[in-house]
């Protein structure tokens, strides 16, 4: 059986699209994303957040919790 959303919906964005969907960049260290992912295991979740720059293409920092707090991303 596939697990799925439940017809849940995220909810709204919680900071503005300073981006405004372009995800082009022009030099390094300009513009970055970040993912939050939740993932559960046998012991409890664990979160991990990764930070990617746009001009590379790389992952240029990260973190792995088991608690979801804004002061865990670090860069690598």
């Amino acid at each position: 059986m596939r697990k799925g959303r439940k017809g849940k919906r995220p909810g709204p964005a919680v900071n503005d699209d300073l981006l405004r969907r372009d995800f082009a960049a022009a030099l390094p260290n300009r513009k970055w994303v970040t993912d939050l992912t939740e993932h559960p295991t046998a012991e409890g979740k664990v979160y991990c957040c990764a930070i990617k720059d746009l001009f590379s293409n790389r992952i240029v920092g990260h973190a792995v919790s088991d608690r979801m707090t804004a002061d865990r991303a670090s860069s690598t």
